[in-house]
C-alpha cells in the first residue's frame, strides 16, 4: 500500500476530493443552463459558469496528477457520480432510488478493484 501512496499527505487527498467536487459542479451548471432558452442571458451565464468550473478543475487536476499515479487519480473520478446524484437530489429534487445507489456503488467498487488488484504486481 505504501508503494501506491508513497509520501502523500492528507492535504493531497483533500485536494483530490475537492477537484472531484468541483468537477461535479459542472454538471449542475450545465443542468441549470438547459433550463433556459438557447442563447438567452440565463443560458449564457450558466454555460459560462460551466466553463469557469471546468477551468478551475483543469488547474486542480494538473496538481493532482503531479502527486498521484494517474490510475489512482482517475479512479477517484468515479466519486463524481455520487456527488452528481446528491446535487440532483438537493438542487433539482430528483429522487434517489435503490438502482441509482447500486449503480454508483458498482462503478466505485469497480474503480477500486481495478487499482487494488495491481498494487502488489
Amino acid at each position: 500500500m505504501s508503494k501506491i501512496f508513497g509520501k502523500l499527505k492528507v492535504a493531497d487527498f483533500l485536494l483530490l476530493e475537492l477537484s472531484v467536487l468541483v468537477y461535479s459542479l459542472s454538471t449542475v451548471a450545465a443542468n441549470m443552463a438547459a433550463k433556459y432558452e438557447f442563447l438567452s442571458l440565463g443560458y449564457i451565464l450558466f454555460f459560462g459558469l460551466e466553463f469557469v468550473v471546468l477551468a478551475i478543475y483543469a488547474v486542480l487536476w494538473q496538481q493532482i496528477i503531479k502527486k498521484f499515479q494517474l490510475s489512482i487519480a482517475y479512479a477517484n473520478k468515479s466519486v463524481v457520480l455520487l456527488w452528481t446524484m446528491l446535487w440532483n437530489y438537493l438542487i433539482f429534487a430528483q429522487g434517489i432510488t435503490a438502482g441509482k445507489i447500486a449503480g454508483v456503488l458498482l462503478v466505485m467498487a469497480g474503480a477500486v478493484a481495478m487499482n487494488v488488484g495491481g498494487a502488489g504486481e
